[in-house]
């Protein structure tokens, strides 16, 4: 009997550090450092995986008191050994989204901080980059949550980054006297400075942990996917970057136009006003949770990315057509139903009603284009493609224009599983916006609050080994997989969707996007 149980008690313990997530993994190994610029890190190195993985490293001064509504500084050198095995503080926000599950221990304002993993061995350099930037419209988000996770990607031989970013009032205000402040005359961006800061930090810092500074793809989804496309054409990230993948979301997008200073600047009047705040100094001075319950409490939404003068000195558009974006290969794409939530027409007539109400001088052409004889599902593919489509789309377009480049196109179709435990899941009628995150990442065991089958860890797979691939060499392609085409000019050219079983097939959809970028030029936006 002593035997049966000295057995149970040692499976109890091997068995132990398997049943947890990611940071049960990363406890599995032991202590291993590296050298930064500002001073020496200690991460973990996991006996499981051969991953290292570096956690909260500052990559930016506190953006706090006097730094606040301020481009980020640079972090402060520390003495001794700095602990990097847990992640650092995420940016103040409210909890808006059941999917977004995070590791971090807390918000706070002090949250410029980034996690690496990198599977380098001793001395090992020149490995391929990726920094990836987390959606959340802005308003929340952090390089902490599960499905971000580095780590199965960095077992394809790829260093990834993961950094945090200031969000809504505290990374995007912009007003006068801030504007009349600084050295550059605008207001607001400070979020996007942010990441330009993490971008820069990385190229600088990258070779500690094996990466190559000449080899950073960045990446991101909904706002990520916007910032990484404004970051391949501020002069402050453009030059540093070797390729670009974005997931559903652009900076020109006809619908949600990148705002004038002038706007932002009055955006930031009113909302002081409404806070019954009399100056920007009197902001400083005020408290994390007055600010933050002045946010929620005005409704008035978040305040809007705008043309600074400095991180964007010009409409997204104009450098696009210009060619003055980043020349790098670029992998671009959207779900196959972005926008499935919401009071949708059940008729044919309450769809012409609803098409002739929001787009009275169009609703004819716009009829050739989404048939009234499947209402719900057209007026789902018309908020789809005027929140979020038609941006990507038109991003994708202007890149295969105005540059040498090669870029890739996808869509993709897998509808994820419910979060278990649910209360009256949505059926969805096709793979809904952001849910293509943990298949890029392959992080579906560590969001393991899904239930994921057989054909979903397929398609994450797949979809990791093109990512993987385009990091490498800026072509998805490699490794038996379906050939993905580039983006070519033509009436329907091919679009690669991403399935259990993916194929590249005739973009039929292609007429309805050229006439919605030329009705939106025809109504000047």
């Amino acid at each position: 009997m002593q035997y049966i149980y000295t057995l149970l008690l040692f499976a109890l313990l091997v068995c132990a550090p398997f049943r947890g997530g990611a940071q049960d993994k990363i406890a599995f190994g032991f202590p291993v450092q590296t050298q930064v610029a500002s001073g020496t890190l200690e991460g973990s190195y996991s006996t499981r995986t051969g991953i290292q993985s570096y956690l909260g490293i500052p990559f930016a001064a506190p953006p706090v008191a006097d730094l606040r509504w301020q481009p980020p500084q640079p972090a402060a050198d520390w003495d001794g050994v700095r602990m990097a095995k847990e992640f650092g503080p995420r940016p103040v926000q409210r909890y808006v989204y059941s999917d977004m599950r995070f590791r971090s221990p807390s918000v706070s304002e002090d949250c410029l901080y980034l996690n690496v993993w990198t599977p380098t061995k001793s001395e090992e350099k020149g490995l391929p980059v990726l920094v990836y930037f987390y959606g959340g419209g802005f308003q929340a988000g952090s390089g902490d949550e599960r499905r971000y996770d580095g780590e199965k990607l960095a077992e394809e031989g790829i260093v990834v980054v993961t950094p945090n970013y200031r969000l809504n009032i505290f990374g995007f205000l912009a007003h006068p006297e801030l504007s009349a402040e600084s050295d550059y005359g605008g207001s607001g961006n400070y979020g996007l400075m942010d990441q330009a800061a993490a971008i820069q930090w990385v190229h600088d810092n990258i070779e500690a942990f094996g990466g190559d500074p000449d080899r950073i793809t960045i990446a991101g989804e909904s706002a990520g996917s916007m910032s990484v496309s404004a970051q391949m054409i501020s002069p402050l990230a453009r030059d540093l970057l070797a390729g670009v993948v974005g997931q559903s979301g652009s900076v020109v997008n006809p619908e949600r136009p990148t705002a004038a200073l002038e706007v932002g600047e009055s955006w930031g009047e009113k909302w002081l006003a409404a806070a019954g705040i009399a100056s920007i100094a009197e902001l400083r001075a005020a408290s994390t949770r007055d600010i933050y319950e002045a946010f929620n409490d005005s409704q008035m939404g978040g305040p809007p990315v705008v043309v600074d003068g400095r991180f964007l000195q010009e409409e997204p558009l104009i450098t696009f057509q210009e060619g003055q974006q980043a020349q790098v290969p670029l992998m671009t794409g959207w779900t196959s139903t972005e926008r499935p939530w919401g009071r949708f027409p059940e008729t044919a007539d309450a769809f012409r009603k609803q098409v002739r109400e929001q787009f009275p001088d169009n609703a004819d052409q716009l009829m050739q284009y989404y048939a009234a004889d499947q209402p719900t599902r057209s007026a789902i593919e018309l908020a789809s493609d005027t929140w979020i489509v038609l941006g990507t789309w038109n991003w994708a377009d202007l890149h295969r224009q105005n540059s040498d480049q090669p870029v890739y196109r996808y869509r993709f179709d897998r509808i994820r599983p419910q979060l278990k435990g649910q209360e009256n899941p949505m059926e969805m009628p096709g793979a809904a916006h952001a849910t293509d995150i943990e298949y890029f990442m392959n992080s579906l065991d560590v969001s393991d609050g899904y239930d994921w089958q057989e054909a979903d860890r397929r398609t994450a797979s797949t979809m990791m080994a093109y990512l993987a691939n385009f990091i490498k060499t800026g072509d998805p392609n490699g490794q038996e997989l379906p050939e993905w085409p580039r983006l070519s000019e033509g009436k329907t050219p091919e679009v690669m969707i991403l399935d259990q079983d993916s194929e590249a097939k005739p973009f039929e959809a292609e007429p309805r996007y050229r006439y919605l970028r030329e009705m939106y030029q025809d109504a000047g936006r």
